[in-house]
């Protein structure tokens, strides 16, 4: 809740920006915010694995409105709360942090710990097998988190909440469901560690999701400038060494042979690796703002990386836009189109949903057509958004549509136009892009002098063209 109005908190993790904290420049600080919010994010969270940032971060922030979900700096370990000297230095640190950050508006929430709740407390300590740490006891744990750092936000900043664990579900929930759908916020990741598929976020029913992600390469010109040409292949050990996921490159290639044919070489497996992280992200957030207000917060992970690297980021090391944080403006925008298809049915339900805070008139104009790009037939309807609210606007019938052409053969393209101009577009299949009857596109590009040194760049298609990219040899293109 902003100035007592609930909103829906959309946005990523936060991890250290570079490798090497001293490199980082307030030019850094600010490209990195400026593009979160450029992609219409309102919250980050500052990973409790992390550091507590530099002022200039939070007074961006400030100036950017975006909200921060604040980790205290403890992350996925046990922590000596029985040494009277250690919780004396931790109340010492917290406390001094507080008193630091407490006036930036941009604070939103105080937050114990990263993931010790998520399987690393039990009821007394033990051995965990499948780290080299151990997990705590439920008790020594409650000293620190449930004792220590509320009373630490409470004298400090007693107007802001505190938040015991990242996962955490209140304990008239059952707190050891850490990642309860009843209450609390929840650390998804079914997908990508549990390999299952990307439709599995359509069932997820979770009240805040402040972790979820998938992986992708950087692009060429990153890569290439850490790897030789003769390790430019994504089982090299140069390429598995910048890859801190030990299931990584593996998984990217096994969710990329479920979605795509096998790309044609290895350049277009760096890109394809993209769309299909952004895919998946594409996938939970939008049925997670479908289901508003039940759930009010996806916050992917993550925003940025500290090093060039494979990895779940959508802005990699060098600042380059990964497809994900470009997919990001549009599923995170404030006025969102979407299609959630029943191929059983052959049904495609068009939801609206708006974070805007008054109600706003919109048209919805939808096409179908084969994979080519024909069109077959075409239709248009308008409607009210409500303020803060999403709701399913209609449902297409594309039955006997899908009887005479197959799934393979048709595209259902959604565009959603408002009175001042705003525009969402969706697209919807029946069919994995893999198995469309997709065809070369002829893509033609021209180029004309602007004004002030700008270009103006235009493409033309004879036939469907789908997740298109501009770049440049020699500069960088946003």
């Amino acid at each position: 809740v902003a100035n007592g109005i609930p909103f829906f908190a959309k946005g990523a993790n936060w991890i250290p920006g570079d490798a090497i904290l001293s490199r980082m420049t307030t030019d850094d600080y600010w490209r990195l915010l400026a593009d979160a919010a450029a992609a219409n994010m309102n919250m980050l969270r500052v990973w409790g694995g992390g550091i507590y940032e530099d002022d200039f971060f939070y007074e961006t922030c400030d100036e950017l409105g975006l909200c921060i979900w604040q980790d205290f700096m403890f992350a996925c370990a046990a922590y000596p709360t029985f040494d009277k000297a250690f919780m004396k230095n931790v109340r010492i640190e917290a406390e001094e942090n507080i008193r630091r950050l407490r006036h930036h508006p941009c604070i939103a929430l105080w937050c114990g710990n990263n993931e010790l709740e998520m399987g690393l407390v039990q009821d007394h300590w033990y051995e965990h097998p499948k780290h080299t740490a151990w997990g705590m006891s439920w008790k020594d744990y409650g000293l620190l988190f449930d004792t220590l750092l509320p009373e630490a936000v409470t004298a400090c900043d007693p107007e802001r909440d505190y938040w015991p664990c990242s996962p955490h579900t209140p304990a008239e929930f059952d707190r050891k469901q850490f990642n309860s759908p009843k209450a609390g916020d929840a650390h998804l990741w079914d997908v990508w560690h549990g390999r299952k598929p990307f439709e599995w976020y359509r069932t997820c029913e979770h009240r805040f999701n402040s972790e979820f992600g998938f992986q992708s390469f950087p692009e060429p010109k990153t890569v290439n400038a850490v790897v030789a040409e003769g390790d430019r292949n994504v089982t090299s050990a140069v390429m598995e060494h910048h890859q801190r996921s030990q299931i990584g490159n593996t998984t990217i290639m096994q969710y990329m042979c479920d979605w795509f044919q096998l790309p044609k070489d290895f350049d277009s497996t760096l890109w394809l690796s993209q769309i299909l992280q952004g895919m998946a992200i594409k996938y939970a957030v939008e049925h997670w703002r479908r289901a508003m207000p039940r759930g009010m917060g996806t916050l992917y992970w993550q925003i940025n990386d500290c090093w060039p690297v494979a990895s779940w980021a959508s802005i990699d090391y060098h600042g380059r836009w990964k497809a994900l944080q470009h997919m990001a403006r549009n599923f995170f925008a404030p006025l969102l189109v979407s299609g959630l298809e029943n191929a059983e049915a052959g049904t495609v339900e068009v939801h609206v949903t708006s974070d805007r805070l008054d109600k706003t008139p919109y048209r919805v104009d939808w096409m179908l057509t084969t994979a080519e790009g024909k069109k077959i037939r075409a239709g248009r309807f308008a409607g009210v958004a409500a303020a803060c609210a999403s709701k399913r606007a209609a449902t297409l019938d594309f039955a006997k549509d899908l009887a005479t052409y197959g799934a393979r053969d048709c595209i259902i393209w959604i565009t959603l136009t408002a009175k001042d101009g705003s525009v969402s577009r969706n697209l919807v299949t029946f069919s994995r892009p893999k198995h469309l009857l997709l065809a070369e596109p002829g893509i033609r590009a021209t180029v004309k002098d602007g004004a002030d040194g700008a270009f103006s760049v235009r493409l033309s298609t004879k036939r469907t063209a789908l997740w298109c990219w501009l770049e440049l040899a020699q500069a960088d293109l946003r």
